[in-house]
């Protein structure tokens, strides 16, 4: 769940490969990684995948290829870039409110609360109370999600515009080598035509001659009688 059993940089290599032999144009293929890594920076758990199919589907993108790319957010990585989107979108909305690791996890543990406490109002008495998750949406959320736009969309035409060559130089190989191995066969073919307009005589085993039956028979038929 937090570390892939081959190391990261196996996971990564595994995920660049399946893009690259995707049956596509690259520049579809590269704005389905544009738009499977964007939707991956934003904070939207358990809507990543239908976000980057929407978005994809809206660019006119690789649906396969942005479903992907949500894989460069994990568990490890994710909490240092939340950290710095945090921070970025409080000093664009202008919020003085610190940003300390006490704060966040207070943050989080009272929209948790709320929303448990919500969900059993719903079958009591009780009445909702949404004071934890306004402070959540306005101090945590909101300048989260303001805060990894701008280096989401950095980051993401920077994976585009690599995916691009890598995705023509394997197309262009691949053909290549297809090509290489249709002329051979080609070559082949002329070969085994050759042969046989020439006339030339099938050469059998000499297993398969010695096992023949009828072949020895008719040997011993053709043969010279013996003399006493």
């Amino acid at each position: 769940m937090f570390y892939p059993t081959g190391g990261f940089r196996r996971a990564t290599r595994y995920v660049i490969h399946r893009m690259r032999r995707l049956p596509d144009r690259p520049h579809r293929i590269a704005r389905g990684v544009f738009a499977g890594s964007l939707i991956g920076f934003l904070p939207l758990p358990g809507l990543q995948f239908l976000g980057a199919w929407g978005l994809a589907w809206v660019m006119r993108g690789n649906v396969l290829a942005a479903l992907l790319a949500t894989f460069n957010s994990n568990p490890i990585t994710t909490p240092f870039f939340a950290v710095g989107a945090i921070t970025l979108g409080h000093w664009m909305l202008g919020i003085d409110t610190p940003l300390t690791a006490e704060a966040i996890g207070e943050g989080f543990a009272r929209a948790g609360g709320d929303l448990w406490h919500n969900f059993l109002a719903l079958f009591g008495p009780a009445h909702m109370h949404w004071d934890g998750l306004s402070q959540f949406w306005s101090d945590i959320y909101l300048p989260y999600f303001i805060g990894a736009l701008g280096p989401g969309i950095l980051l993401s035409l920077i994976f585009y515009y690599i995916t691009i060559p890598l995705v023509e130089a394997y197309q262009k190989a691949r053909v290549a080598k297809f090509k290489e191995r249709s002329d051979k066969r080609l070559l082949l073919r002329e070969k085994l035509a050759a042969l046989a307009l020439r006339g030339e005589p099938r050469k059998e085993p000499a297993e398969t001659a010695a096992k023949d039956p009828v072949r020895d028979t008719k040997q011993g038929d053709d043969a010279p009688p013996s003399t006493p």
